[in-house]
């Protein structure tokens, strides 16, 4: 057994390419689009994953946008995704400069949450040992649920 891809569904195309891509920093690896389903699942992995998620050896998260319009609602029972950072303090502060809520900081150097716009909880770990704490991330308080 091998584990394939978490699928996430989406309301706003653009705007979850946006977070994913630009944003989290994730890559487009492949795209397919069924007109008769009317859906598009567009499949994307973590930098360091292309190039193996591309010859279907590395895991991917599977977007879902279904072409007629529908309720997604929850996100917290759906559990979250969770990527490994190489600076867990430079990530957040993209990720804020992005526009995108820190819902749980990184006071502790190691894991923090922020939220998909279709309210994912995305977890971030610092990869190796956990960075000392720093400003403003030691005494910025948590935001909504993750």
């Amino acid at each position: 057994m091998r584990y394939l891809h978490t699928m996430v569904r989406v309301k706003d195309l653009d705007a979850s390419l946006d977070f994913y891509c630009n944003k989290l920093g994730l890559a487009e690896v492949s795209r397919y689009d069924n007109e008769g389903g009317r859906f598009t699942l567009i499949f994307l992995a973590a930098p360091e994953d292309v190039e193996a998620a591309r010859e279907k050896k590395a895991p991917t998260v599977e977007l879902t946008y279904n072409w007629d319009p529908e309720d997604y609602q929850g996100g917290r029972n759906f559990g979250h995704l969770a990527y490994a950072v190489d600076d867990i303090y430079a990530a957040c502060q993209r990720l804020m400069d992005g526009g995108v809520v820190i819902s749980r900081p990184p006071r502790d150097g190691h894991m923090a949450f922020v939220r998909s716009p279709d309210n994912i909880s995305i977890e971030l770990l610092q990869k190796g040992d956990r960075l000392p704490p720093a400003e403003p991330w030691a005494s910025m308080p948590n935001v909504g649920v993750w």
